[in-house]
């Protein structure tokens, strides 16, 4: 990270089941900062769930919408952002999220995901006659988005607590500045 960037929120990226929006709540509480989950904002503001807009309008609109959504997120300060799983990987998001944010990937295998998420109706996805390879397939295409983030955090034998404890050690260092003796 450079010194020149202005460091005032914490951005979660990762794939679905990773923990983003746990942890996010977690640093967001401990820190006295805002929390915004991107999905849970573009559902407010389509009146509708992910799931439906997917169904009815289709992935390239639902990122559109994103898409703007994250252009709002840079006037933010002293805020906690958790993103959807794919949003790292469209173009500019990430450009734009590192303008204003620590950018932190939560990371676990696709076998953890899988376990994690299998019973959530609700990540549209993963409706797939075969969704581990499908979970293999968006996961490979996203990870050269993911390893641009700034912190990678393996979240598969930690606990949402102390996922959110590295996350603010990481955010408390990229602020203060590297240490000199």
């Amino acid at each position: 990270m450079s010194g020149s960037r202005r460091i005032e929120n914490i951005s979660l990226i990762g794939f679905m089941g990773t923990g983003k929006s746990s942890v996010a709540r977690i640093v967001a509480a401990h820190l006295h900062f805002a929390f915004v989950d991107t999905d849970e904002l573009i559902e407010a503001r389509a009146g509708r769930p992910i799931a439906e807009i997917f169904a009815q309008a289709g992935e390239p609109v639902f990122r559109h919408i994103e898409k703007q959504a994250v252009a709002e997120l840079a006037r933010l300060k002293r805020t906690v952002i958790a993103t959807g799983g794919g949003l790292a990987a469209q173009e500019g998001n990430l450009a734009s999220l590192k303008e204003h944010s620590l950018v932190v990937c939560l990371w676990a295998s696709p076998e953890m995901i899988l376990d994690r998420v299998r019973h959530q109706s609700h990540r549209p996805l993963l409706h797939d006659p075969d969704p581990m390879a499908r979970i293999r397939v968006l996961l490979a295409a996203r990870e050269p988005f993911y390893r641009q983030a700034d912190v990678l955090l393996n979240t598969e034998m930690r606990s949402a607590k102390e996922v959110a404890q590295h996350v603010i050690h990481q955010y408390h260092t990229a602020v203060s500045g590297p240490k000199t003796k």
